[in-house]
């Protein structure tokens, strides 16, 4: 069964950073877009940052010039590399991916981690 695993969470002091984890396994025939979504307490979930299958990428404008999104194929693995960390950062961090498993008829189907805190805080 596909899964989606997000590691790399943790507490952080503002202006510190972290690196987030996403490994992908299954029977996986591809793997198309991948993204990091956040989400806050009492707010919705945003996209953060989204990679698709040829490399290009788009940031959530608060966070252009300090998140690197990124992802190693060969690993099936999605990162996130987080720097000049703000309290407003603070969220549970969700991997999702567009993933199509190993089947007669492959079809796309989008798959979520179950998230990683990030807490960011004096």
């Amino acid at each position: 069964q596909v899964q989606l695993v997000e590691s790399g969470g943790g507490l952080v002091q503002p202006g510190g950073s972290l690196r987030l984890s996403c490994a992908a396994s299954g029977r996986i025939l591809k793997i198309n877009a991948m993204g990091w979504y956040r989400q806050a307490p009492g707010k919705q979930r945003e996209l953060v940052a989204v990679i698709r299958s040829g490399g290009s990428t788009n940031y959530l404008d608060s966070v252009k010039g300090r998140f690197t999104i990124s992802r190693d194929n060969a690993k099936k693995t999605l990162y996130l590399q987080m720097n000049n960390l703000k309290p407003e950062d603070t969220a549970v961090y969700y991997c999702n991916a567009e993933i199509a498993e190993v089947a007669i008829v492959p079809v796309p189907r989008n798959y979520w981690g179950r998230g990683t805190q990030v807490t960011v805080s004096s």
